[in-house]
């Protein structure tokens, strides 16, 4: 597909600031990764530990002018307060507080280890206590989120035209809407060159996943994607529910095991079989499809976990509510005691783009693989702008109990 050049907001220089930071800060983290001489029993961490999907799509929209000018947030966050284990109520598994709401499962609460070995900006482990909830058992789909377009009319942000004022000096016929999407290249191609696999696409949205030639015919049950921050806010506004925080993400996937690398264990593939919508092959040009599914799989598709909730891990990212930053867990085990209900920090940074603010996605996407990102693993970060979606990024919902 030939792209069409978007409407600039960011000199060249920028871009190039953009892409070098991207990628100077996975290079490091890699770097400091080995240096540091850590390892897994489960895991053999990769030179890109320090990579993440965002890194490409930040890159390709920026590229394409396709953001708006950002407000510089501040370096400084309000750490969560900590509760000593004496005086923390959610370290008791509660039951069930009713019947389940439909399509949903109960997550008891309690205490467990949040964070992982794999990754310099999930760590250190710290000590987490939480309320139980409720939460939907699949990522919510393409027909679950028409139901809420047909009620509502609501237009998402990928499918909102461009308005002039955000984008001064920009041409008219530039001014469309749209999203990014993966579009791998047909050779192998160097991992720091994001622009290699993301284009951002004239057209695409959660009705034109892939672009305006492609449609949902046949993946009513595939998880909606192309869905921004905002468009999730709404969704759960009309659902009655709301965005689970990071921690309670990470503790419902993680189904009740302690410090597994994944939601199902020690071992990516137990026995040979695949539990995840993940990426084989090699990584960006070559997915060998070994698990059946090339992109996105219908929810349900692998196993659920011991809570019953399925791709908790795999087939697309999920927001959580949580603004990002790398150092957020060292703030929490620096309280020293547990921490109760985790709302995540006050501010956003994200040292790639220091002017950018992120919200946290959790789970990993179809896209993940050892070669470059690998967060698929339990208490893997992912992050992106709140106005952004792309083909590997939807949600689930939870609601309080009551």
């Amino acid at each position: 597909m030939v792209q069409r050049q978007r409407p600039a907001t960011k000199t060249p220089r920028t871009v190039v600031l953009i892409l070098g930071s991207g990628l100077f800060s996975g290079l490091v983290l890699g770097a400091w990764w080995y240096s540091s001489g850590k390892t897994s029993p489960s895991v053999t961490p990769s030179p890109a530990s320090g990579m993440t999907c965002d890194m490409g799509v930040s890159a390709a929209k920026a590229g394409r002018g396709a953001v708006a000018p950002v407000t510089v947030q501040p370096v400084a966050a309000t750490v969560q307060t900590a509760q000593p284990v004496s005086n923390s109520p959610g370290t008791k598994v509660q039951p069930p507080p009713g019947p389940a709401p439909e399509g949903m499962a109960w997550i008891p609460g309690g205490e467990f280890w949040m964070g992982a070995d794999e990754f310099p900006d999930a760590q250190p482990w710290h000590r987490v206590s939480l309320d139980g909830f409720w939460m939907d058992k699949t990522e919510v789909t393409n027909d679950q989120f028409e139901k809420f377009v047909t009620a509502t009319k609501y237009v998402t942000v990928a499918e909102r035209t461009l308005r002039a004022e955000d984008f001064p000096g920009a041409p008219p016929d530039n001014l469309v809407a749209g999203s990014v999407v993966f579009s791998p290249p047909d050779h192998p191609v160097k991992l720091n060159d994001y622009f290699q696999w993301w284009s951002y696409v004239d057209g695409a949205s959660w009705r034109h996943p892939e672009g305006p030639k492609s449609n949902l015919k046949g993946r009513g049950n595939y998880p909606v994607v192309h869905i921004a921050y905002e468009d999730a806010l709404a969704y759960a506004k009309w659902a009655g529910k709301r965005l689970p925080t990071e921690a309670e993400f990470e503790f419902a996937a993680r189904g009740g095991l302690d410090r597994k690398p994944y939601a199902w264990g020690d071992e990516l593939k137990p026995d040979g079989r695949f539990m995840a919508n993940t990426f084989q092959g090699h990584f960006p040009d070559k997915n060998t499809n070994e698990d059946g599914y090339e992109r996105a799989a219908p929810v349900g598709s692998f196993p659920p976990n011991n809570y019953g909730l399925y791709d908790m891990a795999g087939n697309v990212w999920e927001w959580t509510s949580d603004w990002y930053r790398p150092d957020y867990y060292q703030q929490l085990a620096a309280a020293g005691a547990i921490t109760r209900n985790p709302q995540g920090p006050t501010s956003s940074i994200d040292p790639s783009e220091p002017g950018v603010k992120k919200k946290v996605h959790k789970g990993g996407s179809f896209l993940c693989t050892d070669q470059y990102c690998a967060r698929y693993i339990a208490g893997g970060r992912g992050k992106g702008e709140p106005d952004t979606g792309t083909n590997h990024v939807g949600f689930r919902l939870v609601r309080d109990a009551r």
